[in-house]
Parts: C-alpha cells; structure tokens; sequence
C-alpha cells in the first residue's frame, strides 16, 4: 500500500489538501462548550404552594406525585423534601433511558395529577437536568437611586432577557430578584366600623367593580360585537373612586374608608450586588452553540444595554468561558511548544532542518483532520475531549519520531530514497497498529462506567480514536509521503549522520547496558523490586476529584435555623457586607427563595447564598475565618458552609448525598417520629460524630387553636374565623386586573403588627352586627415541628449523616437502637456508590489488560513477550505517582488523565522494542548464529536501533509540557497534575524502555530456552 501511494505525490497530496480544507470547514461548525451536552438522568419536580406547611405540603401534594411517578419506566430512585411553602420531587432514572422520553412522560402524569392536587396550586414545575442548565454567566442588572424597582423588573422581564435571547446560540435566559407590582388596599377600622361596614364590604365592592362578561355579544343589524364592561379597573383612581355600599344602605367612595396605593409585592427573596438590590440574569448556551462565540456577543449586549438604559447599572460576573479558553489556551501552548522542542530535539539528535519542518507539518495537519472525526461522531470542543486531544498528540509525536527515524536508518543501511520510506514505514506499520489498539483498549472501556464518568469518558475516548486513528494516516501515508518530497533532490545516497550529541548518548548507553547486563539476574530482581514500592506511593497520596486551582471566590451558604422573613435575611447579609466593607472586590448575594426556572437545589426563606471576590488567597482566607466566627458567635444556631466557588465542573460532579447516612422509618405510623419523642432517642444514639438529616432538623412555629364551642355560642361560623385569619396573615387576593398580558393582583393589606396585638384589634361580627375580637376564639401556644418532610419511594423517613464509615460493631450497634425502637432502618450515601463505582472500574480495567494481553499476544505470535509489556506500566504509573507525592500534587481527575497519557506513550515505545528484537532475533539465526547467541546481539543492536526514537519522543513530550509547571493562572492549575504525572511516568519509563524490556526479554527467552 505504501509502495502504491507513494508512487502517486499528486494524488495523494491533493487527497491530504481536500482534507484539510473539508476538516476546516467543518471545524467552523463544530460546537465549543466548556462540558459535554450530558444528560443526567434526573428530573426535578418543583411545587410552589404559599402559605402552607411542610406536612401538609407531603400529604396534599408531594405523596400523589410520588405514587403517580412509580410506574415511569427506568425509574431508580425518588426522593422528595418539603418545606415550607415549597416542595420538591427528585427522580432519577437509569443511564439508559432517553431523558427526552421521560420528560413527556413525566409531564404527562403531572397533567393526569392535576385534579388529584389542591385547587389553588399552580401547576408543579418539571426541571430536566442538563449540562446546558448551568449558566455560561450572570448578569447583574442593578436599578439606580430613585428609580422604581417595579419598573426595572418590567424592563428585565420584557426587554432585556427577549433581548438576549434574541442572541445567536443563546438558548434559555432566567431571572432571579424580580419584584411585581400590585395594587395594596389599606382598610381604615374605625372609619369603617363607624359607617357599619367591614372588610367584605370592601372586597364585594371591588370585586364587582372588575367584573368581566364571558363572551357576551350583542347584534345591532347585520353585524355581531363583543360586549365589554367599560366599568372595569385599570387604576388606583378607579379602585378609589367604587361606591361600597353598607349593610344598613349608607354609600361611601371606597377612597374615603381605605388607602389604595401601588405597591411591590410582599417579597419571599432578593438579589443583592455589591450591597445593592437588583435582579440577575442567567445566560444558558444551546447545546450545538460556541461558547467562545456566544460570550463576545453577550458582552456587546452589555456595552448596549448600558447605553440604552442609563437608569440601570449592569456587571457581567461569574463567566464561565474562562475554563474553556483555559482548556483551549493549554492546547495551543502544548502545541506550540511541542513543535519548538521536537524541531530542537530533531535538530540536536538528526542534525538537519528538514525533517522537523516534517514534524512541523503533519502534527496541524493531523489535528485539522481529527476534527473531522469530531464532527461525524457528534462530539463538541470542550474541556474534556481537548483532553483526550493531549493524549493523541503524545503518541502522534511518537509515531512521527518512529517512522521518520525508521525511514533515515534505512537510508543509512545503503537503500535508496523510494525503498528506504516505503521500507521504513513497513517495517514498523504492525507495531504501531498494535500500539494504537492497545492504548484504546486501555482507555475505551472506560466508556461503560456507570454514571456520569462514563458519560464523560465517551467524548475522550472520541477524540482519542480519532486523533489516534489519524495518527497511523499521517504515519504511513504522509510523513513518507513529504520524506520523499524533501529529500529526493539530495544528491546521491548520502543520509544524515548522527549529530555529536547522539553520538555521546549512544555511548552512554552502552556503558549502562554492559553494566546492568554484567549483573542481569540481580538487575532484573531489583527493577521488579521497585515495582511495589514506587505503587506503594500512591497511598501517600491525597485523593479528591479535581486538582486545587487557586481560587480568589469564595461561596458562604446559611441556613439562619431561624422563622425570619426575606426582609429581615437581606438585613442580616447586608450588615454582613457592612462590617466587611474593602474586604473584597465585589459581592453577590441570593436571598431567601430563589426565582430561577431551573433552580433544582433547597429552597426556603431563611437560607441565603453570598459570593465573594477577592484580590489575592490570602485576603480569601482572612475574610473567610472573619465571617465564619462573626456569624458563629452571632448567630450559634445557624448552619454555615465556607467553600470555593462552585464553577460548573463542581455543579456537575457535586452530590447532595451524604458519604454515609442512616436512613429509618415509622411503618406504623408512616409519619415523621414526633419531635417530643425523637429528641430522647437520638441523645441515648449509640455512635457519635452524626448531623441530623433535612427530616430532623427543627423549627418554631405559632399554632392557633379554635375554640369551635364559643364560635358557636355566639351564632359564628368557623369558616368566617378561618376567612378573617387569611385576611391579617396571608397575601390576600381580592382580584386581578388584567390588561395585554400583565397581571395586576389587588391585595388587602393590614398594618405590620405582632399578631397578637392583630388578634386583639381585629374582630368578627355576629348576627345583630356585635363584634367579638378574634383573640377571643383563638387559643395561641408556641411549638417545634419538623422543617422539611423527607420520603423516597417507599415512604416518609427521617435520617442521620456520617462523615465516615462506620465500623461492622457501630452498625450492629446502630441496628440494636433501630430495633428496640420499633423503626424499619437502612445505610446508604455516597460511601456505597463510591464502592460499586471502584468495583465497576476495577472490573473495566481488568477487561484493558486482557484485551491488551490478546492483542500484544496476536501481534507478537507469543504468550509471554506480552507480559514485558504488562509489566512496564507499573513501572510508569509508579514513577508518575513518586513524582506526584515529590511535587505535592495531588490524585485527581487530571494527573488520572496524565496517567493514560504517559501509558499510552510507554505501551508504544515498549512494542516497538519487542518488535525490534524479534525481528532482527530471526534475522540472526538465519545467519546462521546460535540461539543464545543470537539473542544477545538482537538484544544489544535492538537497544541501540530504538535508543534515539525512545529518547527522542520522551524528551520532546517533557520539555514541550514543562512549561506548564511554571506557569500561573486557572489553565495551569488546571493542567499542572496531568503535566507532573507524565514527567514522573516518562522519566522512569523512558529506563524502563531502555533496560527492563531487554533484561525481561533476556528472562522469558532464556526460560523459554
């Protein structure tokens, strides 16, 4: 094949040009994001039901959900909390299912529900969880002094989030800290108890005054028209100027017994920037849209908007892109100084231009067409699949090093030019196949982790298969290809000499050869010695998911455990923001409920998030241990978490579970253990070191109790009592005004009293208009209760968290207290899918190294040499891991990466070794040469053939990522465990390659013997 396509320049190179020019243009079409487009398979069902408590909230509303919900097919876990005045039901579903279907599906049984729910709840809300739904930025929309924040809500709602959503590859744009306009209807007692009237006076009156004709329609000749009542309410005038007619017929203008005023809404949240109350709009990217070409354009928005409505002050924070320009930053400097030192290193060891110039263009050129393969497999950029691309561009680079060596040394051996390439590269196309299947059957497998691992290791393994299967192409056909081109006006057959450098390093080695071949039992034991005891290093490691990245942000969370009112939480952050004025660069805060449509984490009014800036870490962590003692000694009964940040890779992998947690039930009851009784029971719990789960964590509350017997003696009825208690304590609707599509509510509103003094001050009438004030009915007493109900598919439970794992003896002792309790009680968390997670990677690994031994075995024609293979890669990853504990690095998700990297470059040099001994071994004893004999001569020559491409491509690989190390900033920190891992595997592994391949050959081949 070679020798065809190599007697056809043309051809081939103008088949290579369409390539690259078809890849460009659909490179240009290929979506940039910072994550794959993943579904996570779950789906989050939302209730907002005001003014109801969390028990009733289970029972009226999250139980049917629940029941109905069951039968969804795929279904694996449910679990739901409810608060107060909110609800939530989380499903997730089996990574199989098609998270579109489920959605209708869920949907579909939420409308079948409808009539099953209370009549005035709105419709549950269904938030389908995607990597999309996290927000590429945030912008702040901050009205000015003076102007009305009403008004500034109109124009986010209206204008500005159309506006955005008008931009190109923009999908979905959400708001949280809008506050509605309504219309407060103040009634004036005494007046009215003067004049005879009450309340219902009022509200009959105005209700009458916004009636509507349903498609009424009058007929004047041959022609139909709409009746409208021209009486209906636009205004506070028209409210004030509606006659209220009294029981004994006296008529009054509704402004002269109530004040009637536009107001905002009682607020439940707000946002606040930089101390100031504002609005925030979230921006979310479509899932085939370019993050790195939605941002500029967001950016120009914000230049707009802040000419267009100067009576607004706008920021844009929180932008995501800098992770992917990062990602995208790193690629470019690893190509960029990939091509410098492989043109060094070719010049160093080869000593002429042309052949890195070969270098220089094969690697884009490969590149270029990966993203074709990109394109047609459906993937995107992003900060996992360039990833995958660090992977594919090592063994690119060692392919090209192999085959240009290859070629130059058949040259020296006295072949022409044509034979020498088509030779060259023949002689080496079986081993680099192997090394190409053997790395992708290290890391394809991976595809089929359970979870989102597995969901994320499919765009790597992608790009992998598709940088490295373009690798072999550019190996066998265009690296010869441009050989030829280069070198046929070479006068002669002269080829190039090995350069000084080589010559000194050939030496070297040989002297390190003999060395170790002198002693090549005691070498060989040692070598394998070090395998444990450099593995035994990663137990001195430190485990987490992602590496540190210097972070200046930082995220405070409070639950203030306390029955406080979204006002009186924005007062507590804003003195909070006060006392730390200069601390910081600027501060964003979400308080109480949070508006977002796609808001799938707690709600409740008395929680609040507050984002910090800051300059440098050392001002993070002063500010940080300042807040955490201001507010622990303040506020000691308020849950307070200090953590960076979240950035969308800690939105994704973060999990709400506990690492382990005890979960029981009261099947008797099917009902929350009652607060009088749990609280003996926990303090007689046998094991220490838990928090208490959402369903025991405890609350005040006021209960009313009616004394149903007075109403009645004094001809009341309870539904009159239950009215007026509506009326003083809830937003009480009276009407709607309605005019193109914006909704007016016209509240009753009573003075901000105690509702003591509201119970003393306020009455109910009776028959012959006597009035009875309502604390007369009442009977108030004060009460714990439980502030979230919590409940999975099986029923309500109640829950204790743990931050380790108990021991075998502290769960028989929990399950002792469990039994004589008379409770039903089970462990989980996330210590068991961490476990079964391990499991399933233990297994797939297990799977790699069998298909690597099968494919090494076919390559090879023997049973044993793949073991040599095998063996070398603890080695590395041994070396990797020394040089992690050395550097202080931790184990994460990219020095993890780094580890398959350096695998894949190790397998390669160590096939190739192999496959040279082999050959030049069956070429000796065709000479004649006796076993022994010629196996010490395939051994010594082998070393010195693969001594320069071995050399080559591990010292290129380093000195082409050093640079990372001593570099600064969020794309470094990110890269720096990768980088450190491969320099630590590489380094052994480059010895390892030179020595321990030819010292267990020896081994096997003296057994074999």
């Amino acid at each position: 094949m070679v020798r065809f396509l190599l007697a056809r320049p043309i051809a081939v190179g103008m088949t290579f040009l369409a390539l690259l020019i078809f890849s460009l243009i659909l490179f240009r079409t290929l979506p940039i994001a910072l994550l794959p487009p993943i579904d996570v398979p779950q789906i989050v069902i939302k209730v907002d039901y005001p003014n109801t408590s969390p028990e009733s909230i289970e029972q009226n509303v999250l139980r049917p959900i629940r029941e109905g919900m069951v039968t969804l097919d795929g279904l694996e876990d449910m679990e739901s909390e409810a608060g107060s005045e909110v609800g939530s039901v989380r499903l997730t579903f089996d990574y199989r299912t098609q998270m579109e279907l489920a959605y209708v599906a869920v949907n579909e049984k939420i409308d079948r529900l409808t009539n099953s729910l209370p009549n005035d709840l709105s419709r549950p809300r269904v938030v389908r969880i995607n990597t999309n739904d996290i927000p590429i930025a945030r912008l702040q929309v901050i009205p000015r002094e003076g102007v009305d924040f009403a008004d500034v809500s109109l124009l986010t709602e209206n204008v500005i989030k159309k506006r955005l959503e008008q931009l190109d590859g923009v999908a979905l744009v959400d708001i949280n800290g809008r506050q509605d306009r309504v219309i407060s209807v103040s009634p004036n007692k005494p007046l009215l108890a003067g004049l005879g009237m009450t309340e219902s006076d009022l509200i009959r009156a105005i209700e009458a005054g916004n009636s509507e004709l349903p498609g009424i329609s009058v007929e004047d000749g041959q022609f139909r028209y709409y009746l409208r009542l021209a009486s209906r309410l636009e205004t506070p005038e028209d409210i004030r100027n509606l006659p209220v007619r009294g029981p004994s017929g006296n008529t009054v203008t509704l402004g002269k017994v109530a004040e009637v005023r536009h107001d905002l809404a009682k607020p439940t949240g707000f946002h606040l920037f930089q101390g100031r109350e504002g609005l925030v709009v979230t921006v979310h990217k479509q899932t085939a849209a370019r993050m790195n070409e939605i941002m500029p354009l967001v950016y120009e928005a914000l230049e707009l908007f802040k000419k267009d409505y100067p009576q607004v002050d706008f920021a844009l924070t929180q932008d995501q892109s800098t992770l992917l320009n990062a990602g995208i930053r790193n690629l470019q400097t690893s190509l960029l100084f990939g091509g410098l030192f492989a043109f060094g290193i070719l010049f160093v060891f080869m000593g002429n231009y042309r052949t890195p110039i070969i270098i220089g263009i094969s690697l884009p050129a490969s590149l270029v067409i990966g993203f074709a393969v990109f394109y047609f497999a459906g993937i995107s950029i992003n900060v996992i699949s360039l990833s995958g691309l660090a992977l594919g561009l090592g063994m690119l680079i060692d392919n090209a090093i192999i085959v240009l060596d290859n070629i130059s040394r058949k040259r020296k051996e006295g072949l022409p030019l044509f034979e020498a390439c088509v030779n060259g590269v023949n002689e080496v196309m079986s081993a680099l196949i192997s090394s190409v299947l053997t790395t992708l059957a290290v890391f394809v497998p991976l595809v089929f982790l359970s979870g989102i691992a597995g969901a994320l290791f499919y765009d790597q393994a992608v790009s992998v298969a598709a940088i490295l299967s373009v690798s072999l192409l550019v190996a066998f056909v265009l690296l010869p290809l441009l050989y030829y081109l280069f070198f046929k006006n070479e006068s002669g057959q002269r080829s190039n000499e090995d350069s000084r450098v080589f010559l000194l390093l050939l030496a070297g080695y040989k002297k390190v050869y003999r060395l170790l071949f002198a002693n090549r039992r005691w070498s060989l034991a040692i070598l394998l010695l070090l395998i444990p005891v450099l593995l035994a290093t990663v137990r001195l490691l430190e485990v987490e998911g992602l590496p540190p990245i210097e972070k200046f942000d930082s995220m405070v969370s409070i639950d203030w455990n306390e029955p406080i009112n979204a006002t009186q939480n924005k007062e507590r952050i804003l003195d909070l923001l006060d006392e730390e004025e200069g601390a910081y660069e600027w501060a964003e805060s979400d308080v109480g409920l949070r508006q977002f449509l796609l808001h799938e984490g707690n709600n409740a009014i008395q929680q609040a998030d507050l984002f910090l800036m800051f300059e440098n870490a050392a001002q993070k962590e002063e500010v940080n241990a300042r807040i955490l003692r201001r507010l622990q000694g303040q506020f000691p009964q308020a849950a307070i978490e200090i953590q960076d940040a979240p950035n969308a890779f800690d939105q994704l992998f973060s999990s709400d579970r506990p690492f382990f947690e005890l979960r029981w039930k009261d099947l008797a009851s099917k009902r929350p253990v009652p607060v009088a009784k749990m609280d003996p029971w926990l303090a007689s719990f046998p094991v220490s070191g838990w928090a208490k789960g959402p369903g025991l964590q405890k609350g005040a509350s006021v209960v009313f109790r009616t004394h149903m017997e007075k109403l009645a003696l004094y001809g009341l009825e309870g539904q009159q009592l239950v009215e007026k208690i509506q009326q003083l304590f809830g937003n009480y609707l009276i009407t709607d005004i309605k005019r193109f599509g914006e909704i007016t509510p016209i509240l009753l509103v009573y003075e901000a009293l105690d509702f003591q003094t509201l119970l003393r001050t306020n009455f109910l009438y009776g028959e012959e208009g006597t009035p009875y004030a309502l604390d007369e009915f009442i009977a108030v007493s004060y009460d714990e209760h439980y502030k979230y109900v919590t409940a999975d598919r099986s029923g309500i439970y109640q829950s204790l968290a743990f931050d380790t794992q108990l021991t075998e003896q502290e769960e028989n002792r929990v399950r002792d207290w469990v039994t004589d309790k008379n409770l039903s009680a089970d462990f989980g968390g996330q210590y068991f899918k961490d476990r079964e997670t391990i499991r399933q990677l233990v297994g797939i690994l297990l799977v790699s190294v069998l298909l690597l031994y099968f494919i090494l075995a076919a390559q090879f024609e023997n049973f044993l040499q793949p073991l040599i293979v095998i063996f070398t890669l603890p080695l590395g990853v041994g070396g990797a891991f020394l040089l992690l504990w050395l550097s202080g690095t931790s184990l994460n998700v990219m020095s993890a990466i780094g580890l398959v990297v350096m695998l894949g470059i190790m397998v390669n040099d160590a096939i190739l070794k192999i496959d040279t001994i082999n050959r030049l071994s069956k070429q000796y004893l065709g000479d004649k040469k006796g076993p022994g004999e010629a196996l010490e001569m395939a051994l010594y020559k082998a070393g010195e053939i693969r001594l320069k491409p071995i050399v080559m491509t591990s010292v290129t690989t380093i000195l082409a990522l050093l640079p990372v190390v001593f570099s600064a900033g969020l794309g470094a920190d990110l890269q720096r465990p990768l980088v450190v891992s491969v320099i630590g595997g590489l380094t052994i592994g480059t010895f390892t390659a030179l020595y321990f391949v030819p010292l267990a050959y020896w081994f096997l081949g003296s057994k074999a013997k």
